[in-house]
């Protein structure tokens, strides 16, 4: 249960007067939400930048191109003429030392006239410009009398908007909620808040939103940072809190005697690289141990990560236990099950799959022999932690791609059996800072070599005025039966962004090389990506056009070429993740990125590093400096994935102390009991992450 204290909190922004249905739908835009977001979401929407209304010129001291707030008396209006609506309506005002021009355009008839009534005294504040030789300022910002001004803290803050929300809405809308803000009870420590220097929640969230210096509002002052602060104490608590319940001492355990892991190593085509038959001992150790595991495996493109989760799975089923493995698409789980069926098969490991796809009959009879216990592992999507979905004997869960996965669908897949081992990939290796803020004090095993006979992947950048080259060294390409994959940014045509689209450039294509072009988007049905794939992996088509749904998991040795149009618009990891595609055979292989001129810095840098280097940990790494975790992590906003406050440029010192402050918690108070602990409920209520709280009271 929420505790009462923050119900005003929860309330919706349509109970604040002035927003209604319309302002509705753009809040929920604007805050990333489905329905209707409260008074918390705006509350931590925090502003991009200031507008400094401190500078209070006379008109004659006004410099151009500077916000100004001039006190002038109001002298005469020159209305839009009738019939010429394009004209502006004209406002002449002075004061001792010079005249000023307030220009509106597509006036209301009569709102100037009201807003500046002729012979008053009014301050207004905006953008000065000279026109035709005069002072004016367009659109004022601010129009305000003598007790208006008193009220005005000279500085504005400005927040990031969506189309179709003024900002001034917006702040009413804050200011609204900053006042039903109740008093919040302590959770940070006295010595966290001393050492710090944090001041209480209230005055934090007040001075971000109503900032009285400008350095108020930047991410590194003690006000964002204490929110910052509570943010990441919350995701850590939360994390350790599943820990706790995922540590518990576990019963039986689920590693047996090895014959079917020695079967699967037999039936390899290559021999196990030195990190992955440490990964594989080390997992096998986490299974026999009395408590449960819970472990990292993350490694680069094509490391083998799904081997070593295979040899994990077998060494369960030979304690006579299943497996589960749960990916975050379609196309990544039909990928893992093409590369462990056949080994599986050879072992005498009963697999099978379960998406969305699987329907009637067919989904009946696989949910029927899994509580059977006829299957041994079973590959899937979010559709394992269906309701009806149950296993005879669950006892481990492999979850890839953890970060696209909530606290919630790990407990629901773990919920399905008795203490469950978990075990995590990632194809995108994570730094360490990292690790800690997306999954607590994790065990962690590193894949760093690649399989054996993988050639070098030769990167190149290109302007896109040479386009026309690129397609005919294609063409060659093609001509010579080699597999091309040409990536664009888009699915279709866009009005917003000025970006190539699949769809455009599949038809250019297919009008220069006919049938041997295929085309795969995300908006396609599952069933006809899978086909376009096949007909590709079979060499029937030799140039597919993809937007970035082939990120992850899809494997065509014997592609070798690929082309990424508008790469700078491509965060570093997806760039890695994409030429990971490539250079999977024994052919060498060729990427071409193709970018629009002219180059911004941090789009020159991460070309320059990711034609420098293959290695995904050092790609991991250069990608935090330059771009923010969202990108590492393969979530489009950079920032922390999941935190809408905390930026790890400025709060990683942050992470670690939240860190070990949730372990001390849990050390002290594993309950949440008394007062601390109610406050700390509070808290994981606020910043969403309550679903780890129900763990507490789990036996």
């Amino acid at each position: 249960m929420r505790p009462a204290l923050l119900n005003p909190l929860f309330a919706s922004v349509t109970s604040l007067s002035g927003v209604g249905p319309r302002q509705d739908k753009l809040f929920r835009y604007l805050l990333g939400r489905d329905e209707t977001p409260r008074l918390i979401d705006l509350l931590f929407h925090l502003p991009g930048s200031v507008i400094d209304r401190r500078a209070r010129p006379k008109v004659r001291d006004a410099v151009p191109g500077t916000v100004v707030t001039l006190e002038v008396t109001v002298d005469r209006h020159r209305p839009t003429p009738s019939g010429r609506s394009r004209a502006p309506h004209l406002v002449y005002a002075s004061d001792e030392t010079g005249d000023v021009v307030l220009t509106y355009f597509r006036a209301q008839p009569g709102y100037v006239e009201k807003l500046l009534p002729v012979g008053t005294k009014r301050y207004v504040s905006g953008t000065a410009q000279i026109f035709d030789g005069s002072l004016q300022i367009v659109h004022p910002d601010r129009v305000v009398d003598e007790a208006g001004f008193a009220k005005l803290s000279g500085i504005d803050p400005v927040y990031p908007l969506t189309e179709g929300l003024a900002l001034g809405s917006l702040r009413r809308a804050i200011a609204m909620a900053l006042q039903r803000l109740p008093l919040l009870p302590e959770w940070i420590g006295p010595d966290i808040l001393r050492r710090c220097s944090f001041p209480p929640l209230e005055e934090a969230l007040h001075r971000v939103h109503v900032p009285l210096e400008l350095t108020d509002i930047l991410p590194e002052s003690r006000f964002w940072s204490r929110l910052a602060f509570d943010e990441l104490l919350a995701g850590q608590l939360a994390l350790a809190l599943v820990r706790a319940q995922l540590r518990r001492p576990a019963g039986s355990r689920h590693a047996g005697d090895g014959h079917l892991r020695n079967r699967i190593i037999d039936a390899l085509p290559y021999a196990l690289t030195a990190s992955q038959q440490q990964a594989a001992a080390a997992i096998s150790d986490d299974l026999r141990q009395p408590v449960r595991m819970l472990r990292l495996l993350q490694g680069d493109v094509g490391s083998g990560k799904t081997v070593v989760a295979l040899l994990a799975a077998a060494a369960v089923t030979e304690a006579g236990k299943q497996t589960a493995l749960m990916a975050p698409t379609e196309i990544l789980a039909r990928q893992h099950i093409k590369t462990v069926a056949p080994l599986a098969d050879r072992a005498g490991l009963r697999v099978a799959i379960l998406t969305g796809r699987e329907k009637g009959k067919e989904r009946r009879e696989i949910v029927a022999r899994l509580a059977n216990g006829d299957i041994d592992l079973l590959v899937g999507t979010h559709a394992l932690i269906q309701d009806d979905v149950a296993f005879k004997a669950l006892a481990l869960a492999v979850v890839d791609e953890q970060h696209r996965f909530g606290v919630r669908e790990r407990l629901a897949l773990t919920a399905k059996g008795e203490a469950v081992d978990v075990l995590v990939l990632s194809a995108t290796p994570i730094p360490r800072t990292l690790v800690l803020t997306y999954f607590g004090d994790m065990d962690v095993s590193e894949l760093r070599e690649k399989p054996a006979g993988r050639q070098p992947i030769d990167t190149r950048a290109l302007p896109d005025s040479r386009l026309n080259e690129v397609i005919e060294a294609v063409g060659r390409a093609v001509k010579a039966g080699k597999l091309v994959y040409w990536i664009c940014p888009l699915v279709e045509e866009s009005d917003t962004v000025d970006l190539t689209d699949a769809e455009q450039r599949f038809d250019s294509l297919k009008a220069r090389f006919g049938d041997k072009v295929g085309l795969v988007h995300g908006k396609m049905r599952g069933l006809e990506k899978d086909r376009v794939m096949a007909q590709f992996a079979a060499a029937e088509i030799n140039l597919l056009v993809a937007t970035t749904v082939v990120e992850v998991g899809v494997d065509v040795p014997a592609a070798t070429v690929m082309v990424i149009e508008n790469a700078e618009r491509f965060g570093l990891a997806q760039l890695h993740q994409l030429r990971g595609r490539i250079g999977r055979g024994s052919e060498p292989s060729t990427c071409l990125l193709l970018y629009r001129e002219p180059l911004g810095e941090v789009s020159a840098a991460r070309l320059r590093v990711i034609r420098e280097t293959a290695d995904g940990f050092r790609i991991a790494e250069e990608d935090l400096k330059l771009r923010g975790e969202g990108d590492v992590l393969g979530t489009r906003q950079s920032g922390l994935p999941g935190y809408r406050i905390a930026r790890s440029d400025v709060h990683a010192q942050l992470i670690t102390q939240a860190r070990d402050e949730a372990l001390r918690i849990m050390k002290q108070n594993p309950k949440l009991t008394g007062a601390h602990g109610e406050a700390l409920r509070c808290l994981l209520y606020l910043f969403e992450r309550d679903e780890a709280l129900p763990l507490i009271g789990a036996g």
